[in-house]
């Protein structure tokens, strides 16, 4: 039971905030190569069978049939024509091997006759120095999982999301690899998840520097419908993040809580921790979208308030300009007949009382707010 008491530690390296450093990204194939396969191990009692030379999957599951362990195949983006060989040689199902080399599959866990086909969404926060209406918050990617008794397959999609470090972390605790390939399963989701709880870290920080933007004092310089932006574009980042998570959860209750042919007993209850975790974060991404709307609705009334009193401005000022408007537009008629047209002190008058009217308007006006 040591093991097993340690199993978490062994598959999970420390936890670092992703938006800092933007964590590192092993990306794709070597490029030296044409295939697909990014490595193929054949393992038994717990440790990696070394060969002088790299295995094809059929020499690897060769031996696995002779002597005994699973093989572990790691492929990234392959193409059908790739992947078709390694289907035929496990035997996996058409409609799981279609979904592979697709992608863009929502997260689910599909049981058959011998395998478990998992797809995983992988979620990397991408650094930015100002959040703009066009910048990226999150990319995804995919990780497809095949388990079966004596082979686990991934396919990944995507720059980002390697599984080397996973897989040398493994390789570096023989007893959990003991347990087969439903430990490596394990592994791959509670990595999965710790992106998740990272990225989420991140994007609330995001969040937060907006939300003291949209309430803080001074904004009326700010230029109109930035904010607007920021948060619309924010919205629709946390609304791609919800998308890998959210479909995750049933998945993770379903291989905790029913015993599965595939999956060990020991292992399987650490499944419920990884689903614990899922339900942790969706919860805060449905509450990063719920603040969004709030933060959304905040600024759009801030804008519509400061609107108005720009309109309230405009209207005072019209009306203070309206009295000597209207006693210019008198005085310019071309009458004989007007009250003091020819008295000495009738300009000065009408100039004093033009002012005193639109001082007495000013005046009120201010003391009501609308200047």
């Amino acid at each position: 039971m040591s093991m097993i008491r340690d199993l978490r530690a062994a598959v999970r390296p420390s936890r670092v905030s992703l938006r800092k450093d933007g964590g590192t990204y092993d990306t794709t194939r070597d490029p030296a190569t044409t295939s697909a396969v990014v490595d193929c191990a054949v393992y038994r009692d717990g440790r990696r069978v070394e060969t002088d030379a790299p295995l094809s999957p059929h020499e690897a599951m060769r031996q696995v049939r002779r002597d005994g362990g699973f093989v572990w195949i790691g492929l990234h983006e392959p193409t059908e024509d790739e992947f078709a060989g390694i289907a035929r040689e496990f035997g996996l199902h058409p409609l799981a091997v279609e979904d592979a080399v697709q992608a863009h599959q929502r997260p689910k866990l599909e049981r058959y006759d011998d395998s478990l086909f998992t797809v995983f969404k992988t979620v990397h926060y991408v650094d930015h120095a100002e959040l703009t209406a066009n910048s990226e918050v999150v990319e995804t990617g995919e990780v497809m999982c095949f388990t079966g008794r004596d082979f686990f397959i991934t396919v990944r999609h995507g720059g980002q999301g390697s599984l080397r470090a996973l897989r040398h972390r493994l390789q570096d605790d023989p007893e959990l690899l003991l347990k087969g390939p439903s430990a490596v399963l394990h592994a791959i989701a509670d990595h999965v998840v710790d992106g998740y709880i990272a990225v989420a870290d991140a994007v609330q920080d995001d969040i937060d520097e907006v939300e003291t933007e949209v309430f803080s004092p001074g904004r009326k310089g700010s230029p109109r419908g930035t904010d607007a932006g920021r948060i619309y574009q924010l919205k629709r980042e946390v609304l791609e993040f919800k998308r890998a998570v959210s479909p995750l959860l049933r998945p993770m209750q379903l291989l905790s809580e029913r015993p599965m042919r595939l999956i060990d007993p020991e292992i399987q209850k650490y499944f419920r921790d990884v689903a614990d975790h899922v339900a942790r974060v969706q919860e805060q991404v449905i509450g990063f979208d719920e603040l969004l709307n709030s933060i959304l609705q905040a600024n759009l009334a801030q804008a519509s308030v400061a609107q108005n009193e720009d309109m309230r401005k405009i209207t005072s000022w019209a009306a203070i300009i309206a009295v000597p408007t209207m006693v210019c537009g008198v005085y310019g008629m071309n009458f004989d007949h007007m009250p003091e047209l020819r008295w000495k002190y009738g300009y000065p008058l009408v100039i004093g009382v033009t002012v005193a009217i639109c001082l007495g308007i000013h005046r009120t006006l201010k003391r009501n707010g609308w200047l």
